[in-house]
């Protein structure tokens, strides 16, 4: 006899939270009702659908001009399929020794796409052209890899923002280099949210060539897409995007997502108020300091949208994640990341607050 599992209500408990990661949120509501409304009858698959072609529509409008679009699955599949698609097979990519592609892609630019990183430390989480400099060199000498991209995560890995400026500081210092700029835009609507400016103004209107369009921390279910701007600075993702298993056969369920949260302003409104609840968290520690009931706790990256980093006494974390889960961020220091999602409540954030209280005395 067959056994059928009956998920009836549900094999998780709904009501348990935490501050490990914004894609421990579920589905926005609004984000499920359009795949709903894409489902039923018979659509042409491999982004042949009239949702995908939506979709370049109205990232073109988002954007300020022609884009061409290209629905992927995950944030590591959008970033090593894009650098592919802007480098030769002896470019290199110079980045943020935190940046995502380095220490979470588990060498998937390397192993995938065959890509070498040229890293800089960075405290801030933030390129400079200063930083850029110590690997942007040695153009033409055959032994060494080509530095002919930089890769820059909009906000960063460590949760700051770059602003519009340094944005276009940096991509006018690669391009006069020769190199092209690409942009991990896993949570960039958390950082349009905190600048208070278009995806446009920190996109296309400083330079950026290529993008990494992030859907999945902000509301949506395993849908990404790699945004082109220039299209002289990317080539081949027709195929690229096959060849590494990022090519969606019923893309109208991807696409109908990103149309959910970029048609309007779902995903503002998602980032601000993710943003909000870490700011809300932050501030709840800082005024327990003040009056004595939180103790030995410091911050260690500024709060610019929906993370906050601190350092924790001993034994501290481990207490705390007997109710709420995070992650350390580095461990011999006692750094954690505290992460806030859509669905972050006041009541949420509050209860944490008073279980940080209870451990540090």
């Amino acid at each position: 006899m067959t056994r059928v599992v009956d998920l009836g209500t549900g094999l998780h408990d709904p009501a348990l939270r935490g501050f490990a990661s914004d894609n421990y949120a579920g589905v926005h509501p609004e984000v499920l009702a359009a795949i709903a409304t894409a489902n039923g009858g018979h659509e042409v698959a491999y982004g042949e659908d009239a949702y995908t072609a939506r979709l370049n529509e109205v990232l073109a409008a988002r954007f300020g001009g022609p884009v061409s679009v290209f629905p992927v699955f995950n944030g590591t599949g959008a970033n090593v399929t894009a650098l592919q698609s802007m480098l030769p097979r002896w470019g290199a990519v110079v980045a943020a020794e935190s940046a995502h592609i380095n220490v979470d892609e588990q060498g998937a630019p390397e192993r995938v796409g065959g890509i070498k990183l040229l890293t800089v430390p960075c405290p801030d989480g933030k390129l400079t052209p200063e930083l850029i400099d110590r690997q942007a060199w040695g153009w033409g000498d055959q032994h060494r890899a080509q530095p002919l991209a930089i890769s820059l995560a909009q906000s960063t890995e460590v949760g700051t923002v770059y602003s519009r400026d340094e944005l276009a500081a940096v991509c006018a210092h690669a391009h006069a280099l020769g190199m092209r700029v690409h942009v991990d835009g896993a949570r960039i609507a958390n950082a349009a949210a905190a600048l208070g400016v278009s995806l446009q103004a920190m996109t296309r209107d400083v330079g950026v060539d290529v993008l990494s369009l992030g859907g999945t921390k902000n509301g949506a279910l395993a849908a990404e897409a790699i945004v082109v701007l220039d299209p002289a600075a990317s080539e081949g993702l027709t195929y690229l995007r096959k060849a590494n298993m990022q090519l969606a056969s019923k893309m109208r369920f991807v696409s109908a997502q990103l149309l959910a949260l970029y048609g309007g302003d779902l995903f503002l409104r998602n980032a601000a108020h993710a943003n909000a609840m870490a700011a809300r968290l932050r501030a709840g520690i800082e005024q327990r300091q003040a009056d004595g009931s939180i103790t030995g706790v410091s911050f260690s990256q500024a709060t610019d949208v929906n993370a906050v980093f601190a350092t924790l006494p001993p034994g501290v974390a481990d207490r705390l994640r007997g109710s709420f889960r995070f992650y350390d961020w580095d461990a011999a220091r006692g750094e954690v990341r505290w992460m806030c999602g859509f669905d972050t409540t006041e009541e949420d954030v509050d209860a944490f607050v008073e279980a940080i209280a209870r451990e540090t005395p």
